[in-house]
């Protein structure tokens, strides 16, 4: 009988906070409706003035959590809320920045944490998601252990990741690499290519020479600096300021700088995992398989279905 009472408390609590977030969804929609800012545009920790943009640079930021309790995820209920509002949003997304612009909260990053903390070996691998500040699904960033081996076989144990970006409104994939060419403790560089108008376009992120917080430029096709990203070292968890030239700051580029901005507090781990598979798949200690989620993407679109 005493088992059956605290289970009826339990529930009545529950739906009693159930209703109570209901309410407040409705009373903070409605205020929205009003012209007011929604919660969504409140700004955390005092970012708003550093990611103010101006005339000749488009500016934000990239600011990581320190905890998981955040009001987009926290409660029982609120996550199977964010997986209604987007198939993209797994069971098992964690989100763990905000990208801010203009003093305003624009949008979220999450990673997949079962498949990076929970698998081993080839199974492990590193998925990324931007979301819009309302949890719609904007772009993907995976850590494309195939390719990645690959290329960590033939610089011969430099550790070389290879990521694909997949958005919501392109028809072309963007493959983001670091560069094997690379001498002990000088900078990295990651390079990629943006299709337009059936033209490629190319760009190169270099790492600055003294890195402490996780400090990059970008360079375009020409070698001319158009983009840069700051990492801040007294930040807790991990805070970037990003610009790129107002002229060039398209759709397209601020997506994948965000994207890298967010990978940036990953990247020593990436690549150690894959320094890691190299070694064991030399040793014979693991057989090489690619995740069936993967193993799409590198498929023919030519083939016959």
């Amino acid at each position: 009988m005493a088992v059956a009472s605290a289970t009826l408390a339990e529930a009545n609590a529950a739906a009693a906070d159930a209703a109570r977030e209901a309410r407040a969804e409705v009373l903070q929609r409605d205020k929205t409706e009003d012209g007011s800012d929604s919660a969504d545009e409140k700004v955390s920790r005092g970012t708003a003035r550093a990611s103010t943009s101006n005339d000749k640079w488009h500016k934000f930021v990239i600011d990581v959590w320190l905890t998981d309790l955040n009001a987009t995820e926290f409660g029982v209920y609120k996550r199977s809320r964010n997986r209604a509002k987007s198939r993209q949003f797994s069971s098992d997304m964690d989100i763990y920045a905000e990208v801010i612009e203009d003093g305003k909260r624009t949008g979220l990053v999450g990673f997949r944490k079962d498949p990076w903390r929970n698998n081993t070996g080839m199974d492990r691998r590193l998925v990324f998601k931007l979301f819009t500040k309302s949890l719609g699904w904007r772009a993907t960033m995976d850590l494309m252990i195939g390719r990645s081996l690959q290329l960590t076989m033939g610089a011969r144990g430099l550790p070389v990741t290879a990521y694909s970006i997949n958005t919501n409104d392109d028809d072309f994939i963007i493959y983001m690499e670091r560069s094997a060419y690379k001498w002990p403790l000088l900078p990295e560089h990651f390079s990629f290519f943006l299709m337009r108008d059936g033209k490629p376009e190319y760009y190169r992120l270099k790492q600055a020479l003294i890195n402490i917080g996780g400090d990059y430029t970008l360079y375009d096709q020409y070698d001319n600096k158009i983009g840069y990203i700051d990492g801040k070292i007294m930040s807790l968890a991990g805070k970037w300021k990003c610009g790129v030239k107002a002229e060039r700051a398209d759709k397209k580029l601020l997506t994948t700088m965000k994207l890298f901005a967010g990978m940036i507090i990953f990247n020593r781990q990436t690549r150690w995992h894959v320094w890691r598979l190299w070694k064991d798949v030399l040793a014979g200690k693991i057989e090489p398989k690619l995740e069936h989620q993967e193993s799409d993407l590198y498929k023919n679109p030519r083939r016959m279905r």
